[in-house]
């Protein structure tokens, strides 16, 4: 377009030269030279230094509707349009007063010409100047008419590009947006996933490990005890395979599977046969329950992780434990867990926090807007408090 652009212009300046050197009444040439050299510079720099053309164009028609053969007033004309195009309303329209400005005297210089020369396009100039306000008035309405239309098409023409550039660059935006929320929700999701695993493997393989320790120890003088304890440990292998596929099968979007595999996740209701567990393994746990549960399945689940990962810990964790409390109570605004044991822990304190059990228990509680309160308990053993807002999950 720009090369388009410079070869019209240069065929225009080349005709209407051609035409101001017809004899008798010839335009002097070096001014028309000197005028088409300056305006092909000009549209040079038009995109790089839009003011230096803007000024230049200005001045260049100017001095060639005087001295001229007025095909550098094209350059006017295109830089409003330019203007118009790659600044906005305030500056575009200041541009277009200034041409206007200019215009008038260009129709001025024009009307002078046409009375005491130099002549221009070959006319010979006229002996009186009666009319000369008439023929000025004349010659600025064509200069402004064509200032206004290059004004007008090039700020719709920059308006349309600026829109549709706004709405390309919302687009990307949103685009970029909808990645950054993509990568979070994958994130949240693996670390969901990652909790559950925890909950679920960790909890297993202790109970597993428990009881296969009891098997071995009753296989000699208790083989019928060890029987049943292995088929325990069997049927807790089976069932933490079938969770872990789920889960699995979850973050593949499987479809296939055994409904063992996708039942539904456990929840509060389940508390009494998870304390049946770890007593079966060996763990003395006194459970007590208040209050109606809730049936949100998010919060009974919630509940059931943290009673389950605290008993885990304790079987774990914890030496010649006698006895492990877990006290459940349930109001109309909250839940409150309480999980204690009475033995010394093997590991200290300390070494607990840093865990991912009970990170995944802060996590769970803080989805209900509760608390966790981990540590030592000054009568000995450890003491896990969480306390479970009842309602909508938090953000």
């Amino acid at each position: 377009m720009d090369a388009l652009i410079m070869a019209m212009f240069a065929g225009v300046a080349v005709g209407l030269a051609a035409l101001s050197l017809e004899p008798p009444h010839s335009t002097p040439l070096w001014p028309m030279v000197a005028l088409a050299i300056g305006g092909l510079g000009a549209l040079e720099a038009r995109h790089r230094y839009p003011p230096l053309f803007f000024a230049a164009a200005t001045v260049l028609s100017l001095l060639s509707l005087a001295v001229g053969s007025g095909a550098e007033s094209m350059l006017a004309v295109i830089a409003v349009y330019t203007a118009g195009v790659d600044s906005r309303g305030r500056v575009a329209w200041t541009r277009f007063g200034i041409s206007m400005a200019s215009g008038a005297l260009g129709a001025l210089a024009l009307s002078v010409r046409g009375t005491i020369g130099p002549p221009i396009l070959g006319l010979a100039p006229r002996t009186l100047a009666s009319d000369a306000l008439l023929n000025w008035a004349n010659a600025y309405v064509v200069l402004a008419a064509v200032l206004l239309i290059a004004a007008l098409l090039g700020t719709n023409v920059g308006y349309r590009r600026r829109h549709i550039g706004e709405l390309i660059d919302r687009a990307d935006r949103l685009a970029r947006e909808r990645d950054q929320r993509v990568k979070i929700a994958g994130a949240l999701e693996r670390e969901r996933i990652a909790r559950e695993m925890h909950d679920v493997i960790a909890h297993s393989l202790s109970v597993m490990i428990a009881v296969s320790a009891g098997a071995h120890a009753a296989a000699d003088e208790r083989p019928a005890e060890a029987k049943v304890a292995m088929a325990r440990v069997a049927e807790t292998g089976r069932r933490t395979l079938g969770e872990v596929r789920r889960l699995l099968g979850g973050v593949r979007g499987d479809s296939r599977g055994t409904a063992r595999e996708h039942a539904p996740q456990p929840d509060a209701s389940n508390l009494p046969s998870l304390a049946a567990e770890f007593l079966a393994t060996g763990l003395p746990v006194r459970l007590t329950v208040t209050g109606a549960h809730s049936h949100d399945p998010g919060l009974g689940l919630a509940v059931y992780r943290i009673v389950q990962e605290s008993l885990t810990n304790v079987l774990r964790h914890a030496q010649q434990t006698r006895s492990a409390t877990v006290t459940v109570a349930w109001t109309v605004t909250e839940v409150t867990i309480l999980v204690r044991d009475t033995g010394p822990l093997l590991h200290p304190p300390a070494h607990a926090h840093d865990g991912r059990g009970i990170l995944g228990m802060r996590e769970r509680a803080t989805l209900y807007a509760g608390t966790i309160e981990a540590g030592p308990h000054e009568d000995g053993g450890w003491r896990v408090f969480a306390r479970l807002r009842r309602g909508d999950p938090q953000p």
